[in-house]
């Protein structure tokens, strides 16, 4: 999940009061800032959300003053895409960077830790009467094109051919190998070439390590086409592996532990795959993939544990399927969600299918510091929040202390409302849950959810597939045995939870095959997923 939390507890608690809301229309993702008069005494704030400046694009008079403050959890800089004009510095949290414009014109600036002048985290203020800047449009929106790079057979050998994996990455050409030695290497490594591949000699030993001062292992940013393989990275103060504003992206044979933010990552882009790949010890979450639709993405055999959520995906919807996949011992497991705060909204129409969702609320896991109103979801398996038209088939989730597979709504933080509607709940096996192995928290049956064919005990309402089923007509009282909303968004006993930096080291993984002879693949359209050859996984237990 994003800044402000998935499952909002005191927006909640409101919410309860109002069982059946429809879906208010979708605010303006961005607005500008109209001149003042008079104009000396006009100030101006734009909030620096992590990834995005809000509003990204503002009109403002000469001689304006605008101030940027950093709401994010992440530090951010506001640095003028043209050399020299103005620079904040790095900002913590909730630091602030202030400068007067006296001159009519177009500053276009991007945040050097997270973006470039043309990609990524950017903004721009039009200053005077002339045309207002364009706003930044998402990259992980729209009808592009997958792109296609060949491997071009060149190889440049880390430390052999550069001592650095971030000199090797500034020599190479599109479709040329990275080919990391193993080693720790310990830097911050930024991509900004398209279709290159970066891969480790052996997934264990090859090793990027932030020492908990750098910020991301491996940041592509405005680069197509890139593929990380077989290599960790671990003690980073935001990320594992990052990829924003992107066309084509892929992480294989990765490992993730102890990363401040998340272990595996995309933004903003489009045609990715993340596979045969672990992450833990994430205070938000080990996988995330966030504002995309159509996402084009695919999630599979992977394993997330011991993170505040296994899986988080903020208004990421449209051809993004996340299975065969294991996701356990997290405080929460797996929850796509619906928020204001980015771009998109609202999240949906993923496949969550094959996957084992187990053991989830476990009091080892590491626990949002920053985010506490993540914890209503503390014990649960799945949970759909503010998602529209998922289809969340064949799992098995199992001995989750709180709800089995839960669909909520995510009342906007910002404007809207977000229920969970039209969506479908089939054929799992649910079993070992503390509050419900299935429920709907403030659902009716005007929202459209379903539920057919599912092995489970209990549910809340009562009789669920009867209530609400994918075929023919439904029976029954939603109000009859309903979920305890207060119990639900009770926060008070969950377990206090690690921090990230003490969160277990994992142990070894599988490497790659052929690792040091396969030749590159740089990343295009994911694999398609056969939804049909998936089935049940048999008992984590």
């Amino acid at each position: 999940m994003r800044r402000l939390g998935g499952i909002v507890t005191a927006s909640l608690l409101v919410a309860a009061a109002v069982v059946a809301v429809a879906p208010v229309a979708q605010a303006t993702a961005r607005a500008s800032i109209p001149a003042a008069t008079p104009r000396a005494y006009q100030v101006v704030t734009v909030h620096i959300r992590d990834n995005a400046y809000t509003p990204d694009a503002a009109t403002i008079a000469p001689g304006a003053t605008v101030r940027w403050i950093n709401d994010g959890r992440n530090p951010h800089t506001v640095t003028s895409s043209k050399a020299g004009q103005f620079d904040s510095g790095v900002l913590k949290p909730g630091k602030s960077f202030t400068r007067s414009f006296p001159k009519a014109g177009t500053y276009a600036y991007y945040c050097t830790l997270h973006g470039t002048p043309t990609s990524g985290q950017r903004g721009a203020l039009g200053v005077g009467d002339g045309p207002a800047p364009d706003a930044v449009q998402p990259t992980g929106s729209g009808d592009a094109a997958a792109p296609t790079y060949q491997a071009s057979g060149k190889t440049i050998n880390v430390p052999a051919d550069s001592a650095t994996i971030q000199g090797a990455v500034n020599k190479a050409k599109p479709g040329d190998l990275v080919l990391v030695a193993p080693g720790v290497y310990k830097e911050a490594v930024k991509v900004t070439t398209d279709g290159i591949v970066i891969r480790g000699v052996n997934r264990n030993t090859t090793i990027l390590d932030g020492e908990f001062k750098r910020d991301n292992g491996i940041f592509v940013v405005g680069a197509n086409g890139v593929a990380v393989e077989n290599m960790t990275a671990r003690n980073y103060t935001t990320n594992g592996f990052f990829w924003n504003a992107v066309l084509g992206y892929r992480g294989s044979y990765l490992t993730a532990y102890r990363n401040g933010d998340y272990g595996i990552y995309a933004y903003d882009s489009q045609y990715g795959q993340f596979d045969h790949s672990y992450a833990s010890g994430s205070p938000d979450s080990g996988f995330y993939i966030g504002q995309c639709n159509p996402c084009h993405a695919v999630i599979t055999d992977v394993i997330s544990e011991y993170n505040q959520l296994g899986y988080s995906g903020t208004n990421s919807s449209t051809d993004l399927s996340i299975v065969n996949s294991v996701w356990s011992h997290n405080r929460s497991g797996i929850v796509p969600n619906s928020l204001d705060t980015e771009e998109l909204p609202p999240q949906g129409h993923n496949t969550i299918a094959g996957n084992v969702v187990s053991d989830n609320g476990n009091p080892d896991a590491v626990r949002s510091t920053g985010n506490a109103e993540f914890d209503a979801a503390f014990g649960a398996g799945i949970a759909i929040v503010g998602g529209v038209g998922d289809v969340i088939t064949k799992n098995r989730v199992e001995r989750n202390p709180k709800i089995g597979i839960a669909l909520a709504p995510n009342p906007g933080i910002q404007t809207n409302f977000w229920p969970a509607t039209g969506n479908q709940v089939t054929d799992n096996t649910v079993q070992g849950s503390g509050m419900a192995d299935l429920a709907v928290v403030l659902g009716s049956s005007a929202d459209g959810n379903c539920f057919s064919g599912n092995t489970f005990t209990t549910s809340a309402p009562a009789d669920i597939e009867t209530l609400w089923p994918c075929s023919g007509t439904g029976a029954g009282d939603p109000a009859n045995g309903a979920l305890d909303i207060g119990k639900f968004l009770d926060v008070s006993g969950n377990a206090k939870g690690k921090p990230y930096q003490k969160s277990p080291v994992p142990g070894k993984q599988p490497n790659m095959p052929r690792a040091t002879r396969a030749k590159a693949q740089p990343a295009g359209a994911p694999t398609p997923v056969d939804l049909a050859a998936i089935k049940v996984p048999a008992s984590s237990s």
